[in-house]
């Protein structure tokens, strides 16, 4: 079976610059199919061109391909496994920051309740003061007055008394 990569993905997949996957192209070393104007180079092949190639033989080229096919899924089969573990290892932080922003949260609430009733407490006794300081603003203008109405009376008695004597 043949794998056909675009040129970009396959420059970037063998860590090299358009020119030179076509310059490779160029002199037959790629097998590359050319559809709507997009060039694709078959990945096996095209792996093992870009590889320094020392004395091989037929044989050994095609066990090669065959092990670097291998090589290439079980690399895909790795990264994808390595990006699975890393976003559960992502999930696990995101659901432990909120867990610890949730108890963050829970006490502030509570601290924030008995705070409310400390100053509830307060202000109930704040009242009472005010309605005890009020009775007794009450009962003390009550008292001053019954008392001036006495002493008026009683100086109005010894004037009127003292008038009469003065006629």
């Amino acid at each position: 079976m043949q794998t056909y990569l675009e040129l970009d993905e396959f420059c970037k997949l063998v860590h090299l610059n358009e020119d030179v996957v076509k310059a490779m192209m160029a002199k037959g070393d790629l097998n590359f199919k050319d559809e709507g104007g997009r060039i694709y180079i078959e990945a096996n092949q095209g792996t093992f061109s870009v590889v320094p190639s020392g004395t091989r033989s037929k044989n050994t080229m095609v066990d090669s391909m065959t092990l670097a096919g291998e090589s290439f899924v079980e690399k895909t089969i790795g990264t994808i496994l390595n990006l699975h573990e890393k976003v559960l290892d992502a999930k696990d932080e995101t659901l432990e920051a909120l867990k610890n922003e949730n108890k963050f949260l829970k006490d502030a609430l509570y601290s924030m309740q008995e705070l409310y009733d400390a100053d509830r407490k307060t202000i109930e006794s704040l009242n009472m003061e005010l309605k005890h300081a009020r009775e007794d603003a009450e009962f003390m203008k009550r008292k001053y007055k019954l008392m001036w109405n006495k002493t008026i009376e009683a100086f109005g008695e010894k004037g009127a008394a003292k008038d009469k004597e003065e006629q």
